[in-house]
């Protein structure tokens, strides 16, 4: 499924140089069935030209969310490469991010505070269980690498009798010379998407 991804997407990446989208490994591309393969956080995805969709190899449940594949194939069109620079910062520090991220593109965290709660282990066992590496932050913390050169973190509040449970996305400062606003949203959707559909105990 592939609904919000535009066409050019496709149309640029087919009149671009193969051998410039795999620089430095970061995917592999098939001359003969005309796709690109990518790995992002740890699934592999197919990018086919000849028929204009993004499939994701492993077909373990749940599926991405479909804004993601518009990450999946922008990230793909990036022409640099970028470093990650070891500070994080949230949605609202991007510039533009105060106003963007509101309405219609708030950010759907609350899948995740509700549903967790107060259950502050069942929150670490599946950040881990994502491939997670804990932060000392919040509650509980953990960050995710979802390519080489994109890092987010989550970070969670247990729920009291007091206080609702809380989540938080964070990413990298580098993120802010590469994506703009929608493709960031795209990509903090299927976080929240994907930590909100896991099960835990």
């Amino acid at each position: 499924m592939t609904t919000y991804v535009d066409y050019n997407y496709f149309k640029e990446l087919a009149l671009a140089i193969p051998s410039d989208i795999c620089r430095n490994e970061r995917c592999s591309f098939d001359p003969v069935g005309k796709s690109y393969a990518l790995e992002i956080w740890g699934d592999e995805y197919i990018i086919d030209l000849m028929q204009n969709k993004i499939e994701r190899s492993s077909k373990a449940i749940p599926p991405p969310h479909a804004y993601f594949y518009l990450f999946v194939i922008y990230y793909l069109l990036l022409r640099q490469d970028i470093k990650l620079r070891g500070e994080w910062i949230s949605e609202k520090d991007l510039p533009g991010g105060a106003t963007f991220f509101r309405g219609p593109h708030l950010l759907p965290t609350s899948l995740i505070s509700d549903r967790f709660a107060n259950h502050l282990q069942g929150f670490c066992d599946c950040c881990k269980n994502l491939g997670g590496t804990p932060l000392a932050l919040a509650d509980a913390a953990f960050s995710f690498i979802i390519t080489k050169d994109i890092n987010v973190a989550v970070l969670y509040w247990a729920g009291d009798e007091d206080f609702p449970a809380e989540a938080k996305i964070l990413y990298d400062r580098s993120i802010t010379e590469f994506l703009p606003l929608d493709i960031v949203f795209a990509l903090a959707f299927e976080v929240c998407t994907r930590l909100g559909a896991c099960e835990h105990r």
